[in-house]
């Protein structure tokens, strides 16, 4: 009986460790896209949409055709389809077109900032107390973040659009931790798969619906290789993941799959480095040690049942993302 408990531990482990790491790809892929094609944020992200498309109706579809379906009122189509809009095309769009501007390594950095966002929009509106080991938490997750960003200003300080992508990538993290702080609300009362369809299929049309108004159709170049990064976007670094992380959940639990998923910015960093040729540096090392600990600590004692929700939503929401 033993034995079973511990393999069945072992897979949980891997498969949610290869799940972070593949969400990790997300950064290195868009970078290549930029670096390889003369693709703009907008196109790159149709892209990824228009693969994972399919994806997101066949779950509309079941889980509309489930006995125990929730049926939602006006108000709570409204909200899901509005904090779907937020997190994954409002959000996504920042990201990409930050990443025009600074490194993956960064962006990765920047972007686990959410969890301290979250705890501060819950603390401001829903009046949730900063417990003492979250204070602590906050402290060292932007003290790493601080660390990191100057050491990497250092290194770049040629770059003229540095603070312009920081930014950006800044509010990726923002809209994002409004959409686990609202999926969180929402969840409990739609259903953790239905919320999740939907949301993205909003998201989805939205960002289409950006591309048209911006973009002639007749004129956009797509040649094999931005196929082959759309796809990868929405295989490799999406679609795939989110079904290994979903599989982890199962196995080991939300706070375990949280816990090892704090593996994506070591992850990205190393992936950067070899991949893309970025430099790593002792700030940006020391940095993400300082993040990564702050991250895990500021949901350590998190009530349960908020616990819950909030790791369902950041499943859904890294459909990386952030």
């Amino acid at each position: 009986m033993s034995s079973t408990k511990q393999a069945v531990s072992v897979v949980g482990f891997l498969i949610t460790l290869l799940g972070a790491v593949l969400f990790s790809t997300k950064a290195i892929i868009v970078k290549l896209a930029f670096g390889h094609t003369h693709t703009d944020a907008v196109t790159l992200l149709a892209l990824r949409m228009v693969f994972s498309l399919p994806f997101y109706l066949a779950a509309a579809f079941l889980v509309s055709t489930q006995k125990d379906n929730v049926r939602m009122t006006g108000r709570e189509w409204l909200l899901v389809c509005g904090i779907g809009l937020l997190g994954y095309y409002v959000s996504s769009l920042f990201d990409f077109i930050g990443l025009q501007y600074i490194s993956a390594g960064l962006e990765r950095l920047i972007l686990f900032l959410y969890p301290s966002f979250a705890v501060f929009i819950n603390a401001y509106f829903f009046k949730q107390r900063i417990s003492k080991i979250q204070q602590i938490a906050l402290l060292l997750t932007y003290a790493g973040i601080a660390l990191a960003y100057f050491g990497e200003l250092s290194i770049d300080s040629q770059n003229p659009n540095f603070y312009v992508g920081s930014g950006l990538v800044f509010m990726c993290a923002v809209t994002y931790s409004i959409y686990i702080v609202g999926s969180g609300r929402v969840i409990p009362r739609v259903g953790a798969n239905k919320f999740t369809a939907y949301a993205m299929l909003a998201a989805t049309f939205g960002v289409f619906g950006h591309f048209l108004l911006t973009h002639n159709i007749q004129q956009v170049e797509l040649g094999q290789d931005m196929w082959m990064y759309g796809l990868l976007l929405a295989i490799l670094a999406t679609v795939l993941p989110s079904f290994l992380i979903s599989q982890g959940m199962k196995k080991i639990g939300s706070n375990n799959v949280a816990i090892i998923s704090g593996i994506g910015p070591v992850s990205t960093i190393l992936q950067a480095h070899y991949v893309l040729g970025e430099k790593i540096f002792t700030e940006q090392i020391v940095g993400t040690l300082l993040v990564v600990v702050g991250v895990l600590l500021i949901g350590w004692k998190r009530d349960k049942t908020t616990a819950a929700a909030v790791e369902q939503a950041s499943e859904a929401a890294e459909i990386r993302r952030l």
